[in-house]
């Protein structure tokens, strides 16, 4: 089968079906999409407020009601304003006189149906039409639309509000629309701003018809046709111009005749394809998934980095008295390197210092600075801190998920780091950690001083007169321990 519309030609077959509500469920993408939203919709209703999810309860209701539905009918909806001639293209499409037209306005009162076949009985009782408004086209013109169901509904810009109310109901249920237009009111704002820009995304199965050109002298329905493509351009609508998927666009006049015949071909060609329904349904869910978007997509990066864990850690690690007890046993730490590692002469220096001036002492070693293991409100502290970074730029429903979870996650760290704490501090109490390489250091200072006494004893024999002359050799050694004492002791310190 070959679709016409927008000049181009497009291919379809019987891998078409997979989309059609045949059975107990729909096929293809759109299957998925829905059980995606429905399961989405499950899991946010603790969370988020009844209206939020309305639209797309809405969308899954009237999916479910439309798959127990003939697949093998599209319901076209046949809209427009007052005087536009609705009822004259309804008749025209029909071939016969079913719908009243005439200069009393609102001549439709309520939606008139006309099925080209048999079995639209339940979509008639979908969309609420009595058995008196259904009608049925004139003999012969089954073929060329059968599957066809097309409803005239009354004025959208109706003075009454129960007309206006009619047509929002039936829009909301048909697979397809025609928007009929005249010269005089095709940019009439109402008419854009209530219906056309928010029904943008349901551009594949829209139809835009500019009536009466009869009226029009020359080439202005051209004028005026191109006028109606910007402000649709303008609304957001695509336009299915060539080859691409879009709204359908065209003039004629319903009362001459011309152009209808355009319109049935592709309206036929539109019906038999039989994808209209799947096509309205996943634009309603584009539609129902834009509105839920910023209830769940974050602005920003969100999550923690690196820092932010960083400091975390920290926080839990002062609460925990660890950074106390961190710096106690460096000082421990160093003490016993100097102990190992230092030249003999620097230590008895730092003994005599420490002797000089009362207080000097190093702190006692041992327990850390704190008394107190964890501080129970530094750990909380710490946990909503680290929630809130977490949760920065997520929607409110979600950030608070966040904080609840963080809460809940923290039950029971206070007293898990205590008994770390107390774990850790028992395994490493009285037991200064000491290197493997430490007995190398020490005997590497012990060579050093005993190079420097043994340099001294040289050149203080000389002096005295019992041994051999000679300064370079024992000056060398002495200079060798003197530098070389030092030097081992900052290695060590720097290891």
């Amino acid at each position: 089968m070959k679709d016409t519309r927008g000049g181009d030609t497009k291919d379809t077959g019987p891998d078409d079906e997979d989309h059609l509500p045949i059975g107990g469920s729909y096929g293809g993408p759109l299957r998925t999409r829905l059980d995606a939203l429905r399961e989405l919709i499950g899991l946010s209703r603790t969370r988020l407020e009844s209206d939020t999810l309305a639209e797309a309860g809405r969308v899954l209701d009237e999916a479910s009601a439309r798959r127990r539905l003939s697949s093998h009918h599209t319901v076209v909806a046949i809209a427009g304003a007052t005087g536009s001639g609705k009822s004259t293209l309804f008749n025209a499409l029909a071939q016969v006189p079913l719908s009243e037209t005439g200069l009393r306005r609102p001549t439709t009162s309520a939606p008139i149906a006309c099925s080209w076949s048999e079995g639209a009985a339940g979509l008639l009782d979908r969309l609420a039409i009595p058995s008196r408004l259904r009608r049925r086209p004139l003999a012969g013109g089954e073929d060329e639309l059968s599957g066809l169901v097309l409803v005239d509904l009354p004025d959208h810009d109706s003075a009454l509000v129960r007309h206006r109310e009619q047509v929002d109901r039936v829009l909301a249920l048909v697979d397809a629309v025609i928007w009929v237009v005249d010269p005089e009111k095709y940019a009439d704002a109402a008419l854009h701003e209530r219906y056309l820009r928010p029904l943008a995304g349901h551009a594949e199965v829209t139809f835009v018809v500019l009536n009466q050109i009869d009226r029009l002298p020359g080439e202005a329905a051209d004028q005026v046709l191109d006028d109606l493509r910007r402000l649709l351009d303008d609304d957001g609508m695509a336009l299915g111009e060539h080859g691409e998927p879009g709204a359908t666009v065209l003039a004629l006049s319903a009362l001459t005749g011309d152009g209808v015949d355009e319109l049935r071909e592709l309206m036929g060609t539109f019906v038999q394809e039989r994808t209209a329904a799947a096509r309205r349904l996943s634009a309603d869910v584009d539609v129902a998934a834009a509105g839920l978007r910023a209830s769940y997509v974050a602005e920003g990066r969100t999550g923690l980095d690196e820092l932010t864990r960083d400091e975390f850690a920290e926080r839990l690690a002062e609460a925990v008295g660890a950074k106390a007890a961190g710096d106690a046993a460096e000082r421990e730490w160093r003490r016993h390197a100097i102990r190992a590692c230092g030249t003999p002469w620097l230590r008895l220096w730092r003994w005599y210092e420490r002797s000089r001036t009362p207080g000097s002492a190093g702190p006692a070693s041992g327990a850390p600075a704190e008394e107190e293991l964890t501080a129970r409100q530094r750990v909380e502290q710490a946990v909503r801190t680290v929630a809130e970074e977490a949760a920065s730029g997520l929607p409110a429903p979600w950030a608070q998920a966040v904080r609840e979870a963080a809460v809940r996650g923290a039950d029971g760290l206070p007293e898990a780091l205590d008994e770390l704490a107390v774990r850790e501090a028992a395994e490493t109490a009285g037991r200064p950690l000491r290197p493997a390489w430490w007995p190398a250091a020490v005997l590497a200072q012990m060579s050093m001083t005993l190079i420097q006494v043994y340099g001294g004893l040289w050149l203080v024999g000389q002096i005295v007169g019992v041994l051999q002359p000679g300064l370079v050799v024992p000056a060398l050694l002495m200079a060798a321990g003197i530098v070389g004492g030092p030097l081992v002791e900052w290695a060590c310190t720097a290891a």
